[in-house]
């Protein structure tokens, strides 16, 4: 007898999108934006635009560890801002490169036999 266990609901995965703009006038400016840009990369988010960036999180606390994160990244002036979305939420976006239609990353729901 097999049993499918999936612990990944599409509706427990979160994802969180990081929307900013950042002030980039001067070059301290642009170095600080580039900073931060890199500093989401390093925590495992992926750009989805220039200053859109998106990753996946397990659960509502490793969202609440990611958010804390982000906080402490935070350059001084500028906007930026934390979107949070369920798995099912995020599999609904409609993706375009001109007026091809994108298939969106989705997170594959692992199935344990």
């Amino acid at each position: 007898m097999s049993v499918s266990i999936s612990h990944l609901s599409g509706y427990k995965i979160m994802w969180l999108i990081v929307m900013f703009d950042l002030p980039v006038t001067t070059p301290k400016e642009r170095k600080l934006a580039t900073k931060f840009r890199k500093d989401l990369l390093d925590m495992g988010f992926l750009m989805a635009q220039y200053s859109i960036y998106s990753r996946p999180a397990n659960n509502k606390q490793k969202v609440r560890s990611i958010v804390t994160a982000i906080k402490r990244k935070l350059p001084n002036a500028g906007s930026v801002n934390i979107l949070e979305i369920t798995d099912k939420q995020y599999e609904k976006m409609k993706c375009f490169r001109g007026r091809v239609k994108e298939k969106t990353d989705i997170l594959e729901q692992l199935s344990l036999f």
